[in-house]
């Protein structure tokens, strides 16, 4: 999403560090840069002034630090206001007497159906029990969307169909949480425009009769400043409690994401990511801040992976590397182990200096790709899975046939796999080197 923003910051740091001192016209020129690159991220006009007089006040004050050079002083005290416009990280209130119920509004089309089933995948996930009740009677198939994703999840669903007042679904399937031991309630309401008077009305009557702990605002990132018109005219009729930002893995120009914490003063509290019930993060500022700099962000890559290893898994193969025992069967695990983490753009994304190189891979190329290398796999015998040296160029002709590749593809699997093979040898002979790379798997 902040491409293109995180491409101008860097090139103005860059055309910075050709300084050898930081003069106060230095400082203005940068900042006018980094103006034209924030409003074209459709960042609010009013959020940009305030962070740009922070920026400027601190980097032509006494903070100058010998042990950076203009350009890291700079990208330093841009990180540390870019945290302090996101806000404070928002968390899920979910304290007192359960059931916490969870009401989440939005306009229509922002993803808000298909996030209840996130928030409360990731609510059992942390050890609740959720109830998602469908009170969104006026979109056609939205009632059966949250059915499939509640069975897709073997998560229960509180439904009425379509003839019974929202409100009273939602009063109805608290009541049913309360009955059935359920910890937290997730309300799916009607998406509605906040100008709408009768639709904004049904929700202050939902709210007075569920009294929910949160009041959570699903918003599409592509719409931009837009998003924060969105915000205050929801905050101001039913007082929102957090934001949940969707489609942030889109092309958005990342402004709103910048801008509606700073002007509503609601938190952020989660991140969607994709169209998958998993694809939710939790929102972390100097996380996001980080990514928009172009620093990487090494900690959510962490929380993937633990996610996406199995523990079982990573010491079995840890063993199998000390054994020296690494087989293609092995590569190809791996290979869909990784690709559980997400697209590969977004993972390297995530490391510090290969954003550059995210820009270049694109999810279908890679899904092509990785399947590619599946059917290669899966076209050998057993026996030359775990022995790929019995591959001849007889057998690597039926590989390939089978397929649907090339011999050259074959080999160049094969040659991707030694080079893996004769890393983990390497790693092998040096001290703590099997444990760091099984670490690296999982």
């Amino acid at each position: 999403m902040f491409e293109n923003l995180t491409d101008k910051l860097q090139a103005v740091f860059r055309r910075l560090g050709q300084r050898g001192i930081l003069r106060e016209s230095d400082v203005d020129e940068v900042l006018r840069e980094i103006r034209l690159a924030l409003l074209e991220a459709d960042v609010h006009y009013k959020v940009v002034k305030d962070f740009l007089s922070r920026v400027r006040e601190r980097a032509i004050g006494a903070e100058i630090t010998k042990s950076f050079s203009p350009a890291q002083q700079v990208v330093k005290i841009v990180h540390e206001e870019l945290i302090a416009t996101l806000g404070e990280p928002g968390r899920l209130d979910l304290k007192g007497p359960a059931p916490y119920v969870v009401m989440m509004v939005g306009l229509q089309g922002s993803g808000k159906t298909t996030t209840v089933a996130k928030l409360a995948r990731h609510l059992k996930q942390g050890g609740h029990l959720p109830l998602m009740v469908a009170g969104d009677t006026y979109r056609p198939a939205a009632i059966t969307q949250l059915e499939v994703l509640g069975r897709q999840l073997e998560l229960p669903v509180h439904s009425e169909g379509q003839r019974v007042p929202p409100p009273e679904i939602c009063a109805n399937g608290v009541r049913e949480a309360r009955q059935r031991g359920y910890d937290v309630v997730v309300l799916d309401t009607a998406g509605r425009l906040q100008i709408d008077e009768e639709m904004m009305a049904e929700l202050e009557a939902i709210k007075k009769a569920t009294h929910p702990t949160e009041v959570l605002l699903v918003a599409d990132a592509m719409t931009g400043q837009e998003a924060v018109n969105v915000a205050t005219g929801f905050h101001q009729r039913v007082g929102l409690t957090g934001l949940i930002l969707t489609k942030v893995d889109g092309d958005a120009r990342g402004g709103a994401a910048i801008s509606m914490r700073a002007v509503t003063g609601v938190p952020i509290k989660f991140l969607g990511s994709g169209e998958k019930t998993d694809a939710l993060e939790v929102f972390h500022p100097d996380r996001l801040a980080s990514r928009i700099l172009g620093m990487g962000d090494v900690l959510t890559l962490i929380e993937r992976a633990e996610t996406a290893f199995d523990q079982e898994q990573a010491e079995r193969m840890e063993r199998k590397l000390r054994e020296a025992s690494f087989d293609l069967e092995d590569f190809l695990e791996q290979f869909q182990q990784v690709r559980k983490m997400g697209p590969l753009s977004q993972v390297l994304d995530m490391v510090p200096g290969l954003g550059k190189l995210a820009q270049n891979v694109s999810p279908e190329d890679t899904d092509r790709q990785v399947k590619r290398v599946e059917a290669m796999i899966l076209s050998m015998t057993p026996e030359e899975r775990h022995n790929p040296r019995t591959l001849d160029g007889s057998r690597k002709k039926r590989v390939a046939r089978g397929s649907g590749t090339t011999v050259q593809e074959v080999n160049a699997l094969l040659n991707q796999y030694r080079q893996m093979q004769q890393m983990m040898k390497q790693l092998g002979k040096g001290k703590g080197g099997m444990r760091g790379l099984a670490r690296m798997f999982g």
